[in-house]
Parts: C-alpha cells; structure tokens; sequence
C-alpha cells in the first residue's frame, strides 16, 4: 500500500476542520504524503480502536494548499489526538516563519507546533530564535497573529531594516532573557533577567516589551541602559521607556527613581528625560516631588526640576528652576572647611564649550546666575590673614552674577535690592597696631558694592541648585 495513501486515509476525519474563509486568513493544517517519496508506513489500531500511524525512511508532509512543508526523519500520527510527532532533523516552514528541532510535536486541532532541541525559528523580517524548546502558535481565524514562546533562556536577534531608503544594512539587537514571547513579525515580550544589546546601547531588567514597528521599548525591574560611544551614558530608574527612530536611539525615560551619569554630570530624580542623537545626550531633564539634583565635577544643584543642555555630550548650561539651590568648592586656594553656596528662584550656570575632539576635558564654569530673591555666600583667599580664615562675602538682591576666570570669581555683580556684607580675619584687620589715640580699623560689615583692595564687590550670585542646603549663616543682623 503506497504511504500517500495510507496518510490521507490517517487523516481523513480531518479534512472538515478546513477554514472556509478568504485564502488570505489562515487556515488548519489538511496534512498530505507527496507522492514519489520513499516514505515507509505501518498502521496499527490501540484497543480502543484509535489508529496510529508510524512512518520511516524519511517523512515529507504538507499542509494542503497551504505551502506548509514538515519534514523529519521519521514520524508517528496518533488520529484520536490528531497529533504528528516528528523525530530527527526536523524541519518546519510556512510562510510566516521556518522552525529547525531535533524533535517537534505537531497539535492539529489547535495548530500548535511544540519543538525540541537546539531549535531555531526564523520569521519573515530575518528576526531568528535560538532556544532549547520552543512552542509556535500559527495564525488562524481567531488568532490573527502568530505567536512564539520560549523558556530555558533563549536569544532572539531582532533585525531591524533600513526605512530610510538610503540602502544602509540592517542593525540588529540581541535579546536573551529567561521566558522570551514574541508575537507577529514586532512584538516581543521577555522576563527574567533580560539583557538587550544594539549598536548604540546595552539595557539590562527583569522584564521587558520591544515594539519594533513604533520602534518602543520599556524595561522594568531594575532596568538600567549603558549608551555606548566615546562618551558613555548610563541611566537606571524603575521603569524605563526608550524610543527610537529610522533605528536611531532618540530618547530615554526613567521613572521613577531616575538616576543619570556621564562623563560630565550626575542627575538624580524622580523623573528623568534624555534626549540623544548619534549615540551622544544632547540634554537632559529631571524632575519630581522629590526634587532634582545635579552634580557636576565641581558644584552640585538642586531645584524642583532641572535642565541641562550639554550638544556633543559636552555640559554647556544647566537651568535649576523654582526653589533652586547651589553650592561648590571654594576657589583654589581657599582653606575652608564650608563650600560657597547660592540661592534664587532660578539658577542657571553656563559652561565653556570645550573643543570638539576633547574627549576627556572638563568644562570650565563660566557664569551662574540667581534671578529672583537671590542669596549668595562665597570666600575668597585673604592676603594677610591665616591661610585658613579666608574672607567672606555675603550678597543678596533679585539678581546675582557672577562671571569666572579659569574657575575663579571674577566678578559679582548685584542688581536690585542690593545688600550685603565683607568680612575678613580679624588677623587681617589687626595686622598693623594703631597709633597712640586712633581707633582701630572696623572689622563690621562694609557698605554693599565695597570690597577689600584686590576682591571683587559682593553681588547677587544664583546659588547653585543643589539638595537642600546646609550653608553658612549669614553674619550676626545680616538677613
């Protein structure tokens, strides 16, 4: 008896289950014996009369009309499961997707393929699935969208085309998690310890869902993101959202918990909002009730939200706003225990632009300004008083401006309700004695806009924006 035979009458109670709907709508699996094959059959009936078909020498199956093809070699048909089980270099294909195992368990009812054994799946946009199990769903009338599932820490590489029209080849990005379900040709749902890697980013969480069509992604978890690049950028937060274009990382969002650190700036917030382009942040946004809070190599910043402008990854201006607070180091060559500080509504510091091949350079401070209900404290090295004691200049007005020079204070100018005070050592004030029926020089604050011979008047200086300040006390009667 010729083996066509013998399966077609194997699978004759089956033909019914065929889909009546448009030849575009997927249907049930009819399977048919080529014929020309050398393909062995032997049928034998259980005892409760259910048959079972047991085929040799190489199997080749096809679902009628469909353009399905499995091939194996050997399998087993149980007709009251409606099952096919098929053993050795198994191979499946259709349209939609192409499935290579050692062992494959075909479930017609439900039109389901279960694989085993260095499985490998390849969709129609070249995405590819390695794993040691897998279980394909096909499409059908009332599952529109194939689906694939995977335990046992698969990878699956995603290939993203170019939509561009500029010919360029396809980027892709390796996901491997522990549970990975991908459904159609751009969903894919991973959990468990996921680790994602493309060209311009590593992330990491415990669970993830990419979009390749809108181009989305978010992690959760524990998520965190490492750009790559000769300025690197790492973000981390509870939830983070990534959004690309034409393959080309445009934005990250972290929320909340958000933490961002580069090369030239530390951000912590609830929310935090990157914006990059070539692999490079451009800026950078932060904010939440918890308030924002920016550190730099030299001065840190807190305000309700804070943003930062840095083109090339290079700091170039950073805008704390309401309630924003700084502080820094003291000039070199200022001894002191305290740190300048400033306050003001709004605070913005401006940086210099470095040049564009400095990779490794940092960017020197180059104007902070504090706009309304500004206070400032900063010291300045005292030339005859103890290395220590420096003196100290405290402003406050609606507006504070202070411009620097190689990273010291070169001027400070206040503008609007201006008042303040100097005050240096009182070794500095006694450093000369007075003659026999004078006074001795005043060591009380001086007239604001006045300075000591060589320092700079006191003016409205923004203080930085920064977490919630432990500055100096202004002197005794001072505000």
């Amino acid at each position: 008896m010729k083996a066509r035979t013998l399966l077609l009458t194997a699978f004759a109670s089956l033909g019914a289950t065929r889909a009546t709907s448009a030849q575009t709508i997927p249907r049930s699996c009819d399977i048919e014996l080529p014929p020309g094959t050398s393909t062995t059959a032997n049928i034998r009936s259980t005892p409760s009369g259910a048959r079972v078909t047991y085929l040799g020498r190489g199997v080749l199956a096809r679902c009628i009309g469909q353009g399905n093809t499995l091939t194996a070699d050997s399998a087993e048909y149980y007709e009251s499961e409606a099952r096919l089980y098929l053993v050795g270099h198994v191979h499946y294909t259709e349209p939609r997707v192409s499935v290579d195992a050692q062992t494959m368990t075909y479930y017609q009812n439900d039109n389901h393929l279960h694989a085993e054994g260095n499985v490998v799946g390849v969709l129609p946009n070249g995405s590819i699935f390695r794993g040691p199990s897998a279980d394909y769903y096909r499409a059908t009338v009332d599952r529109p969208l194939a689906r694939m599932y995977g335990p046992g820490r698969p990878t699956v590489t995603l290939v993203q085309k170019d939509t561009t029209g500029r010919g360029r080849p396809p980027d892709t990005a390796h996901v491997v998690a522990n549970q990975i379900n991908m459904i159609g040709d751009s969903l894919v749902y991973a959990a468990g310890r996921v680790q994602i890697t493309r060209p311009d980013l590593t992330a990491s969480g415990d669970s993830a869902f990419m979009d390749s069509g809108s181009e989305f992604a978010r992690l959760m978890r524990g998520p965190s993101v490492q750009g790559k690049g000769n300025r690197p950028f790492t973000l981390t937060g509870e939830v983070i959202d990534l959004y690309s274009h034409n393959r080309q990382l445009e934005r990250v969002v972290a929320t909340p918990k958000g933490h961002a650190l580069s090369q030239d700036l530390e951000l912590v917030a609830d929310s935090i909002d990157l914006r990059v382009q070539n692999n490079e942040l451009q800026r950078a946004i932060a904010w939440g009730p918890t308030r924002a809070h920016a550190v730099s190599p030299e001065r840190e910043i807190v305000a309700d939200s804070i943003d930062a402008i840095m083109p090339g990854q290079r700091i170039r201006e950073v805008r704390a706003l309401r309630n924003a607070y700084a502080e820094s180091t003291p000039d070199s060559g200022v001894i002191s225990t305290q740190r300048d500080w400033m306050r003001g509504d709004t605070i913005i510091a401006r940086f210099d632009t470095l040049p564009t091949g400095d990779t490794t350079g940092k960017p020197k401070i180059r104007q902070i300004v504090a706009e309304g209900h500004a206070r400032s404290f900063y010291q300045m090295k005292s030339s005859r008083g103890p290395a220590n004691e420096p003196t100290v200049n405290y402003v406050r007005g609606r507006v504070i401006d202070i411009a620097f020079a190689d990273r010291k204070v070169a001027t400070v100018t206040v503008s609007e309700q201006a008042a303040g005070v100097l005050i240096e050592p009182a070794e500095a004030s006694s450093a000369t004695t007075p003659a026999a029926g004078t006074s001795p020089p005043s060591t009380g604050p001086r007239p604001t806009g006045t300075a000591s011979p060589g320092k700079p008047a006191p003016t409205n200086t923004p203080p930085p924006a920064g977490k919630s300040p432990s500055p100096t006390k202004p002197p005794p009667g001072v505000p």
